[in-house]
Formats: structure tokens, C-alpha cells, sequence
């Protein structure tokens, strides 16, 4: 979507899939999902008139929903909640359910893996190497340095690895 200014609504349709999932990638709760990706679809349309159609959308978008995400999470800490009880999701009834705990236990695993990579660092891992951007377009999105885009980069890797290697590590001794 480069080149011709999009409007409010393509963006929307075209990119709320992309937003909602990178806001869950940020670690914002799905019962929470619906108001930050409200709030960053607020943001888009008072700021769409400042985005240049030259440049790629979705590092745009993602910085903007990496800020409501991080502006949320401060906004958290003041938060007292009391859970009443959990929601599941029902059953697919065409998967086993020892297939089904195994793909929920690997995808907590790598959730909570990418949630203890600090903020900055998961940024731009989740941009570049989920999203596919380019680095110089990472590094713009967030108006930082290339050379420092590519050293987040590097080290929210290693992070990432570390912490899934410690994460499966602890799970297998839990499971003995």
C-alpha cells in the first residue's frame, strides 16, 4: 500500500488483522485487545494525514501500535482486577486433544519467550523478522539509527533463544 494516500477505512480493512496481532505479539491481553487496537485506530486517523504514501504502511502502523502498547502498559500497573473465572476456547472437534495441548503449551512457550525480550528489542524482532520488513524501514519507523535497529536486532535474538531454551528447559523438568 505505497505510493496514493490510503484513506481511513482501507487501512482499517486492510490492516486490522495485522495491528490486532501485533498488539497480542506486544503481550496485551485478548480480553484488552479490542481497546488497544481501538486506540491505535484512533491514532492512525488523527495522524494518517502526516503518513507519507511513500514509505511502507505497516512499520508506520507498528510503531504506532508498539507506543499504545507500551502506553497501555503503563497505564496497567493501576489496574486491580479480580478474574471471576477463565474463558477457553471450544474444542475443534477434528484435533486430538494431546495434538492440541502440545500446539498450546509450544505456542505458550514461544508467547512468553517473546514477552521477556525487552520491549525495544522485541520491536524490531517482531517487525523484521515476523513481519518481513526491511531493516531500513524498521530502523525509520521507529526514528532510530540503523546500526542500532540491527543491534536490537541482534541482541533481542539472542534473548529470544536464551529465554525459550530456559522457558523448555523448566517445562521438561515440570513434566518429570
Amino acid at each position: 500500500m505505497t505510493g496514493a494516500r490510503p484513506t481511513f477505512r482501507s487501512v482499517f480493512n486492510e490492516e486490522l488483522t495485522f495491528v490486532w496481532n501485533s498488539l497480542r505479539r506486544f503481550g496485551i491481553p485478548d480480553k484488552d485487545l479490542e481497546d488497544v487496537g481501538h486506540e491505535v485506530f484512533l491514532v492512525v486517523h488523527r495522524l494518517l494525514g502526516e503518513y507519507d504514501p511513500s514509505r511502507p504502511l505497516r512499520p508506520w502502523l507498528f510503531a504506532i501500535a508498539f507506543r499504545c502498547a507500551s502506553d497501555f502498559r503503563r497505564g496497567a500497573r493501576h489496574r486491580h482486577e479480580v478474574l471471576t473465572g477463565e474463558t477457553h476456547d471450544p474444542a475443534d472437534p477434528g484435533e486430538r486433544a494431546d495434538d492440541a495441548l502440545v500446539a498450546a503449551e509450544e505456542s505458550n512457550l514461544a508467547r512468553r519467550a517473546l514477552l521477556s525480550v525487552p520491549e525495544e528489542r522485541r520491536a524490531v524482532v517482531i517487525l523484521h523478522d515476523f513481519e518481513n520488513v526491511a531493516m531500513q524501514d524498521v530502523a525509520d519507523a521507529f526514528s532510530i539509527p540503523l546500526k542500532t535497529a540491527y543491534s536490537r536486532l541482534r541482541t533481542g535474538r539472542e534473548e529470544l533463544v536464551a529465554s525459550a531454551k530456559r522457558l523448555a528447559k523448566r517445562l521438561k523438568t515440570v513434566e518429570i
